[in-house]
């Protein structure tokens, strides 16, 4: 046999054990630190949720004499009717250990309730305004992503579809409006909104020179 290409194998194969290893080791570490951290935050006491930024749905501002007629804005109208009386809290991208860290163990149940209830309300939201879009109503669907939008919800077609509505009408200023609600944003989708944000701010930029 070869005796570089054996060096060679030795060698890779020391390495990929290392690495295999090393995985192994920040694995365990991680999975330490995570019990840790869930053994604190079971020992938080519970604490007020008066301060909490609960969602007040304005229903009355919406759309809702706009296709009413239509199966699915229908359902989506008697969702937002029942939502309208509960607790709705926008907690995405937090996990239960730091819900339970910042208010304390016996609050979570209620808490992930309240984040239930929002992401049922962003779903809604946008699905609606996708009926209203899809029937031409334009201005009446921007008025319920606009609210979303209020809400710091991180669906990024409700951030991409106002941006286009925006930047057709030069309204650079609603588009900045938009990017800074998005940078303070807890989630995965923050990246892809700011990306497709800019392009469309740049868009207009573009257009004016």
């Amino acid at each position: 046999m070869n005796i570089g290409f054996l060096a060679s194998f030795i060698t890779f194969s020391l390495l990929v054990s290392y690495n295999i290893k090393k995985q192994a080791r920040r694995g365990r570490r991680n999975e330490k630190n995570f019990w840790a951290r869930e053994a604190q935050a079971n020992s938080v006491r519970r604490k007020p949720l008066d301060g909490l930024n609960y969602v007040r749905i304005p229903l009355e501002r919406f759309p809702t004499h706009v296709l009413n007629e239509n199966p699915e804005v229908l359902e989506c109208i008697g969702i937002m009717e029942s939502l309208t009386p509960l607790k709705i809290v926008n907690f995405t991208g937090w996990t239960n250990t730091e819900l339970k860290l910042e208010y304390g163990a016996a609050n979570i149940t209620a808490l992930s309730e309240y984040d239930q209830n929002y992401t049922l309300l962003a779903r809604t939201l946008q699905k609606w305004a996708d009926a209203l879009l899809e029937a031409g109503h334009d201005d009446e669907a921007v008025i319920l992503m606009d609210f979303a939008v209020s809400t710091h919800t991180d669906i990024s077609r409700t951030y991409c579809q106002l941006a286009d509505y925006w930047a057709a009408r030069g309204r650079g200023d609603k588009i900045e409006e938009m990017m800074r609600i998005a940078e303070g944003l807890r989630s995965a989708n923050k990246g892809a909104i700011l990306r497709h944000l800019k392009q469309s701010l740049d868009g207009i930029v573009g257009v004016l020179w």
